[in-house]
């Protein structure tokens, strides 16, 4: 049976270590709870363009953390602030 070295024992955890992935949590809900009715402001452009990339296509959850019920109503206010312009549907670039 081959034995590890120790450097390459140390490389193995490093790569694991760095695989192992982070638990999310939604931004929208504090504290656990889910407030009613679920609203996410259109006007809030500081918290959608942390949720759209360069490209301004909407990031998904698993990139987010947002629970599910968030991510529609994030899609919605997306929506909505593109149609009224205050949001970009493409890149300038």
């Amino acid at each position: 049976m081959a034995t590890i070295s120790k450097s390459d024992l140390k490389k193995l955890r490093k790569r694991r270590a760095r695989l192992k992935k982070k638990k999310m949590t939604c931004p929208f809900t504090a504290g656990g709870n889910v407030p009613r009715p679920v609203y996410v402001d259109y006007k809030d452009l500081k918290t959608l363009r942390n949720l759209i990339d360069r490209e301004g296509r909407i990031l998904p959850r698993r990139r987010t953390g947002t629970s599910a019920l968030y991510q529609r109503a994030v899609r919605k206010a997306v929506l909505r602030a593109r149609f009224i312009g205050l949001l970009p549907y493409v890149s300038d670039d």
